[in-house]
């Protein structure tokens, strides 16, 4: 479609002018403009970058604080190392035989590699689980992220039976409806790879009764086919109780035979109701879904053929992709891997935040805006892999001109339909109020941040959050923070996240031993990889591998421009 793009007289003008002029001409009235410009062969091209280059190369008087920041890096980087070798487990290696050996399955990450392209998918919250009060629940019992299936990002959801046999927690369930609203929210097509035992029932007051806990998962399904999301739904397991409605309520549903079963109660069930002993596969196997219910359309002899049909009913999408080109992308002109000693050991430690978007965006390229203005926030446009957006990073403290500027320039941004990317790393704590000038000085500064919230919260365009250093306090709100619903949220593994920063806390407590026990708690409550195992977050992402993740995730956003005939509401559609 053309949309405010530029349009060459070349040797094929003639067949490009000559359908309009017989619209002009009242010959083709029938007919609006855009269908012909559609057919012919007009293409479109960005504006040619002019941005400034940012001549960000550390300096001697660098060294020590890059020094402690890349220590400290390196003990987070061997921690995140430590919990993805873990959490890659599973339910641990007796339940890995369990699961291959006798019950003749493959394994979660197995099955992804046959589904994607290439084999690559970008793995969402994979800490999600680690540390709950109720014990380590490794990836929550279920890995989800988005992969590409004939080219075409789609979210996936996938069941872990290894862990206590696909059993689902309450965190099992927030990941599944974090990986429906990332669906949604982009408009990706979704895959469910259903493997489940059901909710585990001693924590059911946490999983079944409220609005955002288990029938929550039912209700996005209904949503998103009416919203024409496509789902998909492989049944290579068990499929009780309440995950005996994932498949049956998507779009097109594959059963691979003797493995897969649906049904509500069991055979154990059966027999205690009834004294009546049946096998899995006469009361819900494949055969019988396949040839008798209508509860699925696609039969499947083995796991192999279930992902090879998965991505056939991919492929019959409504979408059209455009030829993918990395050729001529410039990389930055400084090293990525140096972002590993610019990621603040704490806020004392920060370096000018130029230096990590020199080693962020194409070609080192940044056009600043307000460049002397509010100069503890720094924003500005950048490409990222060829995709223009707006970039808002913290500098220091949130300031009222700071605040003012950054209301401004999203108002600017979403104005344009730029995509923003927020760098937050904000103060450990508000500024106390100890004399008048102070009180007017913050009460300035509340009205600004609230608009600058205000401006983040209105703003229409894509969104996407990464946790540099501190997330503290409510400027962390105005940077785009969690509850302010960006698309994408990561943090690095060197981030904080807390209402006040660990050895801050003096103003909040009575004695010298409370703050000490507050300190302490705070040590280990804002750690990362705390926040990451309760999905505050979409994931603990390395330093060096920022760059990367937010062009895959600048591609995923605007993956659902391609779809065709998406305007239209519809009614879900409803099985037999």
């Amino acid at each position: 479609m053309v949309q405010n793009s530029l349009i060459h007289r070349t040797t094929s003008a003639g067949n490009l002018w000559q359908p309009l002029a017989h619209i002009l001409s009242g010959q083709a009235k029938h007919l609006p403009v855009a269908a012909y410009l559609m057919s012919t062969s007009v293409h479109r091209r960005r504006l040619p970058s002019a941005f400034p280059v940012l001549d960000e190369a550390l300096q001697p008087i660098h060294n020590d604080v890059f020094e402690a920041n890349l220590r400290n890096s390196q003990a987070c980087q061997e921690r995140y190392i430590e919990y993805m070798e873990k959490v890659k487990k599973g339910g641990g290696e007796n339940a890995v035989k369990r699961h291959t050996q006798r019950n003749k399955k493959m394994l979660v990450t197995d099955r992804l590699r046959m589904l994607f392209d290439d084999g690559y998918y970008f793995e969402l919250s994979p800490f999600a689980g680690m540390g709950l009060p109720y014990g380590d629940i490794p990836s929550a019992g279920c890995l989800t992220g988005i992969g590409k299936i004939n080219g075409l990002w789609c979210v996936f959801i996938a069941n872990d039976a290894t862990v206590s046999g696909g059993t689902a927690y309450p965190i099992t369930v927030k990941k599944q409806l974090r990986a429906q609203d990332v669906a949604i929210q982009n408009r990706l097509p979704c895959v469910y790879l259903v493997d489940s035992g059901g909710a585990f029932l001693p924590l059911q007051s946490e999983i079944f009764p409220d609005k955002n806990q288990g029938g929550r998962t039912f209700y996005n399904e209904a949503i998103m086919s009416a919203m024409k999301i496509p789902q998909v739904s492989v049944v290579c397991g068990s499929c009780t109780a309440g995950g005996a409605y994932i498949p049956t309520m998507a779009e097109e549903t594959v059963m691979v035979h003797r493995i897969g079963t649906i049904f509500l109660g069991g055979p154990p069930l059966v027999k205690a109701a009834t004294g009546e002993e049946v096998s899995p596969e006469n009361l819900g196997g494949a055969t019988l879904h396949a040839e008798v219910s209508g509860c699925v359309d696609h039969f499947a002899s083995v796991e192999k053929e279930a992902y090879e049909t998965t991505r056939n009913i991919i492929s019959t999408l409504n979408f059209e992709l455009p030829e993918e080109d990395e050729a001529g992308v410039e990389e930055p002109l400084h090293s990525v891997e140096e972002l590993m000693g610019l990621a603040p050991r704490d806020y004392e430690h920060s370096l000018e935040v130029k230096l990590i978007l020199s080693r962020l965006t194409d070609g080192s390229k940044f056009q600043e805006f307000k460049a002397r203005y509010g100069t503890t926030l720094v924003t500005g446009f950048a490409r990222i892999s060829r995709h223009q957006v707006g970039i808002v990073a913290s500098n220091g403290a949130l300031t009222h001109n700071a605040s003012l500027k950054g209301s401004h320039f999203v108002q600017l941004c979403d104005q344009r339909d730029i995509p923003l990317i927020f760098l937050q790393n904000t103060v450990p704590m508000p500024e106390l109020t100890l004399s008048q000038t102070q009180a007017e000085t913050n009460a300035n500064r509340l009205k600004a941040q609230g608009s600058m919230m205000s401006a983040v919260a209105c703003a229409s365009v894509p969104k996407i959050t990464i946790v540099i250093g501190g997330c503290h306090g409510a400027e962390s709100y105005a940077m785009c923070g969690r509850s302010f619903d960006p698309n994408f949220l990561f943090l690095w593994p060197n981030a904080r996240v807390s209402l006040v920063a660990p050895g801050h806390s003096a103003a909040l407590a009575q004695d010298e031993e409370d703050v000490e026990k507050i300190n302490k708690r705070l040590e280990k409550e804002s750690s990362a990889f705390f926040s990451s195992g309760r999905l505050w977050d979409d994931g603990v992402i390395l330093p060096q591998d920022t760059r990367k993740v937010l062009s895959d995730c600048l591609k995923i956003i605007k993956q659902q421009e391609y779809q065709l005939s998406k305007e239209k509401i519809r009614t879900p559609v409803l099985r037999m």
